[in-house]
């Protein structure tokens, strides 16, 4: 960007006492490595409060354009104090607290260079940016949003955000509301002193939000298809079952995902006799001849005096009641009941592998194990048969230590929980297996597609919300089926921006819970509307009004940003063009680090400015064997995890230059090359967890990097240099200590295998 560029050096936190301030002052003014000249360099005391404010002034007073202050992390400034200040100027932190003097000996000629380098740097980072300003749509977002499911979750989910002032649109694809709570008999107790099941209070909550006069209620009715993208969503809906369109269509500024759950059909369990003894039923049949008053056996209609609930959760056979969860062992708890409550001379057995009763429930389950006709026991269930009226239960491996046989009158399975979601990415693989089957260049390669498009079948007609994204038309599922998101983090964000999956379809939930989480995700679609509504990004880069811009012009159509973004940000065109949308978008930068053309770039991160960023440090010749190392650290857990070293004081070689990228997937391989090229001796790639259980803030961004490394090794190769001159390393945040401890092994494995060749060329 071309205007003032002002440079401020805090001398607070021991920063003047461990640096030379008048040489950095320099830096600024007049430096050899780069071609840049501060229009005002001042030294500063602190920067917070009066001293901060001073800043701001001058800023403002000087008309700066590009400001470096250079003092602690940016991390320092949880609070942006320049928010103001952001609409026409470029802010850059320099970290010399954090990363320089609390990490490094004091005026030591080591950490002086490290010091001047990350000034270097930061000057060429602001002048190399320029002010990011909200996409052109911001300002016709649609605030509306759209609750799909018309259960307890998506009747919560609506009515906050009526409340909220929202105008809301239900859709449900039954004829009525109430989900599985209006089916129940009762529900476990939700108040103190948690002892009895209540009665279900779903009839005036659906009474409630029909009187709404923002919300619009469509029974009946499922999504036709879903156009568009966040804060300008195209809704139609059709009739429950019918083909094509035209019930209704409107627009969406966010979505709420309430679609529920359904039973777990029972397998690999012949043994305990279902569908083949009358008398064994799951939990849910249960729950239905519990609402019909007395509770009688299927078989003869005779009322029912003993039932053995058998609770097979935690089996070592993962293909038997995967979805089990505590909700089915409070199930057992509540129905046990209902077999009390039929008469004093009633009995209930419950057998399980694990009882769970988490939080308040611990007082329910107490209440029931303390019931005279209750009886609890860990057991495992041999076999279930029927002889002379009744069933038969063989019980081994028990807290009695001994083998039990119990006869009732009735078995009940604890059926799991499934999550009602359709997996987006396996029909999407499915869509292209038929593209595949039908234009295979060979026979093998229609006969592998065709296959394909078998082992898939079970996929279709599934999609629930029909999204016109490349990626698929549902959210991408886990291995359980559950929606993908960041669980540790933001739970509530799908890897579909704007679109919140609640209940029991995100999460095994009681009715308590449902509620609780509906409230949270109404909360969550609220907010991204109006963030959206100012150009804003959610999470994890919350208020970020940047976004990516592509020069088409030199788009080679090969798709690797289509395929590598994480949100579905981008469509194609049927040339493999790609085809942005900004309120999809969450900034990391993985596009940008996908293509090999270098035609992605943002306002204030792009390709060229890291080059450059890279050029500006002093790269020490040969004879003098002061190495350098390039490290591309992740702003999400990687920097931090540095920032948290020196807070500690932690001391790590002063040799390395730390690059903080967006994630790593943003991180062009070019970067590495460049670097490679101008003699850096190793380059360290620092980002967050990977893999099934991945903690990445981005969901695949260091996967992706690792997958670009045999691109890296290739150009290794190509250069005659030693592999382990580059080196990926999975960083937590907590991981304070093992990244000092990576960083100097690293530094210590480089200098022994020696100095890059091609320094000085």
């Amino acid at each position: 960007m071309q205007g003032k560029l002002g440079v401020y050096i805090c001398t607070g936190y021991g920063i003047g006492e461990a640096l030379d301030i008048e040489a950095l002052q320099k830096v600024a003014q007049d430096d050899e490595f780069i071609d840049v000249k501060a229009d005002l360099v001042k030294t500063v005391p602190s920067c917070e409060g009066d001293d901060l404010e001073a800043i701001k002034a001058e800023i403002a007073a000087e008309d700066l354009k590009n400001v470096v202050i250079a003092g602690p992390s940016a991390r320092f400034y949880a609070d942006d104090p320049f928010y103001d200040f952001k609409a026409d100027r470029v802010l850059e932190f320099v970290n010399l607290r954090e990363q320089v003097v609390w990490c490094q000996p004091p005026n030591e000629e080591d950490t002086q260079k490290m010091a001047e380098d990350y000034l270097r740097m930061g000057i060429i980072r602001a002048t190399k940016a320029n002010p990011p300003a909200p996409f052109e749509q911001a300002g016709q977002i649609n605030k509306d949003i759209l609750v799909v499911g018309g259960g307890i979750a998506g009747i919560t989910a609506a009515t906050e955000a009526a409340r909220a002032g929202y105008n809301v649109h239900l859709v449900e694809k039954e004829q009525a509301l109430g989900g599985w709570m209006a089916k129940l008999h009762k529900s476990v107790p939700t108040k103190p002193p948690f002892k009895e099941p209540e009665p279900v209070d779903v009839a005036e909550r659906i009474k409630a939000l029909e009187a709404m006069d923002n919300v619009t209620i469509h029974t009946g009715a499922e999504i036709a298809k879903i156009d568009g993208a966040p804060g300008m969503f195209e809704v139609s809906l059709k009739a429950t079952g019918a083909e094509g369109n035209g019930l209704a269509t409107f627009t969406a500024g966010a979505i709420v995902q309430a679609t529920g759950w359904r039973p777990d059909k029972p397998k690999h369990i012949d043994h305990l006799g279902f569908e083949k003894l009358p008398d064994v039923i799951t939990n849910i049949q249960m729950e239905e001849l519990a609402r019909g008053g007395k509770i009688a056996r299927p078989s003869d209609g005779k009322e029912v005096r003993s039932v053995a609930f058998v609770q097979v959760g935690g089996s070592p056979d993962p293909g038997v009641f995967s979805h089990c969860s505590s909700i089915v062992d409070l199930t057992a708890l509540k129905q046990a009941l209902y077999v009390r409550e039929q008469g004093d001379d009633r009995k209930a057995f419950i057998f399980y592998d694990h009882l769970r009763a988490p939080g308040h429930y611990e007082d329910f389950y107490r209440a029931v194990q303390a019931n005279p006709g209750v009886f609890l026991t860990k057991g495992k269930v041999e076999s279930v048969t029927a002889s002379g009226g009744k069933l038969v239960l063989d019980v081994k491996d028990t807290m009695l230590a001994k083998a039990l046989t119990v006869e009732v009158d009735l078995v009940v399975l604890g059926t799991g929980m499934k999550p009602i979601v359709a997996d987006g990415e396996a029909i999407r693989q499915l869509r292209d297996a038929k593209v595949r089957a039908e234009k295979g260049e060979s026979e093998d390669q229609r006969k592998a597609g065709a296959e394909l498009v078998e082992k898939l079948k079970e996929h279709e007609g599934t999609s629930i919300l029909n999204l016109n994204y490349r990626q698929g038309p549902d959210l991408p599922s886990l291995k359980y089926g559950y929606p993908d998101s960041h669980f540790i983090c933001f739970p509530y964000e799908s890897r579909r921006t704007a679109i919140y999956p609640t209940g029991a379809c995100r999460t095994p939930t009681d009715g308590v819970q449902a509620v609780e989480d509906a409230t949270g995700a109404a909360m969550k679609a609220i907010q991204v509307v109006e963030m959206l509504s100012r150009g804003e990004a959610p999470h994890p880069r919350a208020g970020d009004i940047s976004f990516p811009d592509f020069f088409l012009q030199r788009c080679t159509q090969c798709k690797r940003c289509t395929e590598e973004c994480p949100f579905g940000a981008l469509n194609e065109d049927v040339k493999g063009t790609p085809q942005p949308n900004p309120t999809r978008c969450r900034r990391c930068g993985i596009c940008l680090g996908s293509c090999p053309e270098r035609i992605i770039s943002f306002k204030n991160f792009s390709v060229d400015q890291i080059a450059n960023v890279i050029k500006a440090i002093e790269v020490p010749e040969e004879f003098e064997e002061k190495p350098r190392f390039l490290v591309f650290a992740c702003e999400n857990d990687a920097y931090p995890a540095l920032d948290l070293a020196g807070q500690r004081r932690l001391r790590y070689s002063p040799f390395i230059r730390v690059i903080p990228v967006r994630c790593l997937g943003s991180m062009n391989p070019v970067w590495v090359s460049e670097a490679l090229s101008k003699g850096y001796d190793g380059i360290l790639l620092l980002g967050c967890k990977f893999g099934d259980d991945y903690q990445c803030h981005f969901i695949k961004g260091s996967e992706l990097a690792d997958y670009r490394g045999d691109n890296i090794r290739e150009k290794l190769q190509q250069m005659a240099l030693e592999n382990e001159r580059v080196q990926l390393h999975e960083i937590q945040i907590s991981d304070v200590d093992k990244v000092v401890q990576i960083i100097n092994d690293f530094a210590e494995e480089i200098t022994g295998i020696g100095m890059n060749p091609f320094k000085g060329f």
